[in-house]
């Protein structure tokens, strides 16, 4: 592709990032214009002309709290709180990529002060109010995402960070009540100079699909008002328990917003960067020699499909010449998901190694794991409910190595033969369902020691006894290792059955 620096110094200028609706470049003879997408004959901007959306219809519905004020919804007076409700619904015009307005109408009732005016009054000191609103506001919505958007971003983006601010008329009945009853405190009309008020805030938005986007978002309202709370007048006894003259609250919504016309995008989720790299498009385009790049770029890593030998590279992953997802420290987790970029790790542990452990606390950890293992009555065979102990406990071998010693131990009731043959059994039980679970079989070994070093009389209950019930874990050095062996019991001979000769065959 033939792209000289002057190419992309005359795209780099185009101010398509407050521009972002231009035209397609169309040959027509009229209009010259020298900000063109490559052409300086170009049809003039018009709705039939622009690639995008920029209309949509926003409503949702929430919870005041009513913060600054004499009557406070935060746990004001019995420490509760007092939650209130909320609804809006707007329409919404994107001006550019990261600035738009709203038209929005607000209705809700806050409710405040010391009890929940559905109530009594608990007493003859005890204040509660609830103001029913109106509002309609003029709010700017700056998408902070799109303004801060990385250069080299190519890929597609579904959540946005939007802030708001703006002023608008509210309306309100205020209604205060105490031991007395309940009465009408305040009311102010839409469009008087009282009315005014004004809000702000921000809001974080998914899209969903080309048509909906979820929002939730949290407002400050201010409403220049030290009646609002439902205090009474201006200079009323309740009105002069806080020092401030405007009662505010917060807003927090969750809403859904539809977003109209035909086109596949919406300019607030339009990157104008693209638009840049379309004008190189068009303009390298013009005096390309080589088709190249024929099968496209299908997962967006900057590597053409011709020659991309990984063609589902993650999103947002650095990949290197080839279009393979760069994996720094090569233990398998490419860096786009590798805690440890540098540092090689296992998989399960986002590509971060373990940290090691003193080989004997990790005994002392897998004794414990161990303490509750439960096995079949007067027999090795262990019992299902202790699977997940036996898990856990090889999972900790795994992670810290080491060589081990498993001793099993059994209560002094019994003959001490027996207890030693069930002891060993045991121990080696436990080492082959440890090593069943993928722990090498030159790591552990077992032995037992039946009852000889239990602590608990024979006349002492069950539950007593339990505790000299056990399997022990110590951790061996290598040089001690090898003359220590695997199990210390010999398995019993398996006696093939004998055939009976039929009578009929005895001649």
């Amino acid at each position: 592709m033939k792209l000289s620096s002057a190419i992309v110094a005359l795209a780099m200028a185009l101010p398509s990032a407050a521009y972002a609706q231009d035209s397609t470049a169309v040959s027509n003879g009229k209009y010259p214009n020298t900000f063109s997408s490559g052409s300086a004959n170009v049809s003039p901007f018009t709705n039939q002309s622009k690639r995008f959306n920029d209309w949509s219809i926003s409503a949702g519905a929430g919870v005041p709290l009513m913060q600054s004020a004499d009557l406070t919804s935060i746990k004001n007076g019995n420490g509760k709180n007092l939650f209130g409700y909320s609804a809006y619904v707007s329409i919404d015009k994107a001006i550019t990529h990261a600035f738009g307005l709203k038209l929005q109408y607000d209705r809700g009732e806050t409710r405040q002060g010391w009890f929940n005016t559905k109530d009594a009054a608990p007493d003859a000191t005890a204040v509660g109010a609830r103001t029913q609103y109106d509002a309609l506001s003029l709010l700017g919505d700056i998408n902070f995402s799109n303004l801060l958007r990385r250069v080299d971003n190519h890929s597609p983006f579904r959540w946005a960070l939007h802030g708001y601010a703006g002023i608008g008329t509210i309306a309100y009945r205020a209604y205060q009540k105490d031991a007395t009853g309940q009465r009408l405190a305040t009311e102010v009309k839409p469009f008087q100079l009282g009315s005014m008020f004004a809000q702000a805030g921000a809001g974080l938005k998914f899209k969903v699909n080309r048509r909906i986007d979820i929002e939730g978002r949290l407002m400050y309202v201010v409403t220049g008002d030290d009646e609002f709370d439902g205090g009474g007048a201006n200079y009323s006894a309740i009105n002069q328990r806080e020092e401030q003259v405007s009662d505010n609250f917060f807003n927090a919504t969750l809403g859904v917003t539809l977003k109209l016309g035909k086109h596949e995008s919406n300019l607030m989720w339009h990157d104008p960067l693209q638009e840049i790299y379309y004008k190189l498009d068009v303009l390298a385009n013009k005096n390309q020699d080589i088709e190249v790049c024929k099968k496209g770029d299908a997962d967006n890593d900057g590597v053409c499909d011709d020659w991309d030998r990984q063609l589902d590279t993650p999103a947002g992953a650095r990949v290197d010449g080839a279009g393979v997802a760069l994996d720094t420290d090569l233990d398998g987790v490419i860096d786009l998901y590798d805690k440890c970029v540098t540092v090689p790790g296992p998989v399960e542990n986002n590509g971060c190694p373990y940290p090691k452990k003193d080989n004997r606390e990790t005994a002392t950890e897998v004794e414990k794991t161990l303490k509750d293992i439960y096995f079949n009555f007067n027999k090795a065979t262990i019992r299902p409910e202790s699977n997940d102990k036996l898990d856990l406990a090889a999972e900790i071998i795994k992670q810290n190595g080491g060589k081990y010693l498993l001793t099993g131990h059994t209560d002094i009731k019994g003959s001490a033969a027996y207890n030693l043959r069930l002891s060993q059994e045991r121990a080696a039980a436990v080492v082959a369902a440890l090593e069943n679970r993928g722990i090498d079989q030159n790591v552990l070994k077992s032995k037992g020691v039946g009852s000889a070093e239990a602590r608990v009389p024979a006349s002492a209950s069950d539950a007593e006894r339990l505790a000299d019930r056990k399997v022990t874990v110590r951790f061996i050095e290598n040089t001690d290792w090898d003359s220590i062996q695997k199990k210390d019991y010999e398995e019993a001979p398996v006696k093939k059955p004998i055939k009976k000769v039929s009578a009929k065959k005895k001649k």
